[in-house]
């Protein structure tokens, strides 16, 4: 097992034009729990839709996402992931993620990267933007935290913890992988450290010791608790108990 959180079979990218039925035929087979489609806008749409209504999914991956081409998935089925990777989905981000069966966001760079003539850096500047774009569509939308690009040199494992590392302080929930060796790093980035896991037990329990008392806020070593705080150490305590795709 590979140790991801999920593993997406991929029918867009993956495959050649001449061998989309003959993947889709492999899919049919394999029964996977999610799968990445082609996107609205192709002459395989249809019929790669046709097929996630016969399968059992836990998700299906939308690339190129819009309101638009949500809506053309149809009001029913399993949670959408839809990937952000066009100019006008990141204009239109917020409207994606507030469609009833979007469950999460995910970042693509390499199509926007293109549209968008964006040079790669080894910092990854070039996509905050749209990075932290996300991350508060996603919130303001109330769905889970978006998930990260993929970071494409599989070799490059320092790269790839840094990248994580620098998405994690964003705001993100988790990275997207493609090679299985990134998934233990990935796992391992967004997890919490287990000073913040022991930091976010003692804020939770001082703040309702303080509510028994009928307090609002409390004192913990040596700074305020009030309840933004109590907020973000039980997401501390929620994302302990459960990082890569």
């Amino acid at each position: 097992m590979s140790g991801a959180d999920v593993v997406i079979a991929d029918l867009e990218d993956a495959v050649a034009p001449e061998r989309k039925a003959e993947a889709r035929d492999l899919v049919a087979r394999l029964r996977p729990r999610v799968v990445r489609i082609n996107g609205a806008e192709t002459e395989w749409f249809a019929d790669d839709v046709a097929l996630t209504g016969e399968l059992e999914l836990d998700a299906v991956v939308l690339p190129k996402a819009t309101p638009e081409a949500v809506e053309a998935l149809g009001p029913e089925g399993p949670p959408i992931i839809a990937i952000v990777e066009t100019a006008q989905g990141l204009r239109v981000a917020y409207e994606t993620a507030a469609s009833p069966r979007v469950e999460l966001l995910m970042l693509g760079s390499v199509d926007l990267g293109v549209e968008l003539r964006l040079e790669p850096r080894p910092d990854g500047l070039e996509i905050l933007y749209a990075r932290s774009q996300l991350v508060i569509d996603s919130a303001a939308a109330e769905i889970g935290a978006p998930i990260d690009v993929v970071h494409l040199d599989f070799r490059d494992l320092a790269g790839l913890e840094e990248s994580a590392r620098f998405a994690r302080s964003l705001g993100f929930g988790g990275k997207a992988c493609i090679h299985p060796d990134q998934v233990a790093i990935v796992n391992r980035v967004f997890a919490p450290e287990s000073e913040d896991v022991e930091w976010a037990r003692r804020v939770v329990e001082a703040y309702e010791r303080g509510e028994r008392e009928g307090k609002g806020a409390v004192a913990l070593e040596g700074t305020m608790v009030d309840l933004p705080v109590v907020e973000r150490a039980r997401q501390v305590l929620a994302e302990a108990k459960g990082g890569a795709a």
